[in-house]
């Protein structure tokens, strides 16, 4: 079956529960071919912010290894605090 997707949408989480984001984005990661993609994670307070955007990312990479995700955040901080954990696929944004 042929799945069309759309080219530069950006995935937003429905919730700022941050548990029912990961749910959602990494569903999102396992039902489409997504080796790029951009989420807009703007509206999370730093920590559920951080806390999302690692072990999404790590989801990501185990399934898309040279693949990337654009994180669309609302603090320099949050760059900070993943910036050790070395991910590799991630930009912030």
């Amino acid at each position: 079956m042929l799945q069309l997707l759309p080219q530069n949408d950006i995935v937003t989480p429905n919730t700022q529960n941050p548990s029912e984001a990961v749910e959602f984005i990494n569903s999102y990661i396992e039902k489409y071919h997504c080796e790029n993609m951009s989420v807009d994670i703007s509206f999370m307070n730093v920590l559920d912010a951080c806390y999302v955007s690692t072990l999404c990312s790590t989801k990501h990479y185990i399934k898309y290894p040279n693949g990337k995700i654009n994180w669309k955040i609302s603090s320099e901080l949050i760059r900070e605090f993943n910036k050790d954990l070395e991910l590799g696929n991630t930009n912030y944004i």
